[in-house]
């Protein structure tokens, strides 16, 4: 079995600084230490290096562990606002319109909470993604894009990351939900290889409760072919809702998927590709999330995803053994 590179959070009890926080939570603590596969990485001031059984594919790099109460305090409404999207280019004034019949994305007709903004803060300053709460034994698990969470080659885990479900204009109508642990695989870590740019958030419990004992959960299918009608929905932009859209998945390569939709910008890396949408729970199946070739796309209108294999569903299996 591969190593897989986590991220261990040790939660406390901070105040507020650096303006007004967008919540204020009481964080219970997690232990820290925890053995994955071969791998164990410890939390504390800086980075730490993991150690592994000989012949294992290791993390190039363990993250520092941030309070939880801090990376609440951190992000005041104002910082929430002024992050930026996590792909490298910025939502221009007026979006381009997609082309030919390629349908663009638009205000969900249903709300999705299970869908929400990832922030977080880097050497490079406030970014923000998307991710989506997935059913796991714990019921604390998020799925997003690795890139989203580390750096991959040659940069370690990100910094004071907490998920806003059903995020709009700096609102936090479900609360703000901190990391017990990171994960994503080591060939990420090490080479930010776009086969594997998925990653796994373990959420502490907020107020003594799991975030899908509040909110619910959808499935991953994996190995589910190439072909879907999916509904994405996603974070354009810290400053708005989600937009989504519907259409059918295609193949890229043996390894990425492709969907095209305009309106998918920077912020939307993460977001789940839903297929077998039921209106009525408005839960469904995760076939992929925006990432992988492109880091998901370097245009608005097609927008890709990492195949969901074996190699998904083993890291996935290793954050329900952390969770």
């Amino acid at each position: 079995m591969r190593a897989v590179s986590v991220g261990t959070y040790s939660a406390s009890v901070l105040g507020s600084a650096g303006g007004t926080s967008v919540a204020q939570t009481i964080w219970r603590s997690v232990p820290a230490g925890l053995v994955i596969a071969v791998a164990t990485l410890s939390a504390g001031c800086g980075s730490g290096v993991s150690s592994t059984a000989a012949g294992a594919s290791t993390a190039g790099v363990s993250p520092t562990a941030s309070a939880g109460g801090a990376a609440v305090a951190y992000w005041t409404r104002g910082r929430l606002l002024g992050a930026h999207p996590s792909r490298n280019w910025t939502l221009p004034s007026s979006p381009p319109a997609a082309p030919g019949a390629t349908p663009s994305a638009h205000s969900p007709v249903l709300a999705a909470p299970r869908v929400g903004a990832l922030f977080a803060h880097s050497a490079s300053g406030n970014h923000f993604c998307t991710a989506s709460v997935v059913a796991s034994p714990g019921r604390d698990l998020l799925m997003t894009a690795a890139h989203c969470i580390s750096g991959g080659k040659g940069g370690g885990y990100n910094q004071d990351i907490v998920f806003i479900p059903g995020y709009q204009d700096g609102a936090a109508p479900y609360g703000v939900w901190t990391p017990a642990k990171l994960l994503v695989d080591p060939h990420w870590a090490s080479s930010s290889d776009p086969d594997y740019d998925v990653g796994f958030v373990v959420l502490q419990p907020n107020d003594g409760k799991n975030i899908e004992d509040v909110l619910g959960a959808n499935r991953i299918g994996f190995n589910a072919g190439y072909s879907h009608l999916v509904r994405v929905t996603g974070y354009p932009s810290s400053a708005d809702a989600p937009v989504t859209c519907r259409n059918w998945t295609t193949m890229q390569s043996a390894t990425q998927l492709k969907f095209e939709c305009g309106g998918f910008y920077g912020g939307t890396s993460g977001s789940p590709w839903m297929t077998n949408f039921d209106a009525r729970t408005r839960t469904g199946t995760i076939v992929g999330v925006i990432g992988g070739y492109q880091a998901g796309g370097d245009t608005d209108s097609i927008s890709y995803s990492v195949y969901l294999n074996d190699n998904i569903r083993l890291l996935y299996d290793q954050a329900e053994a952390v969770g």
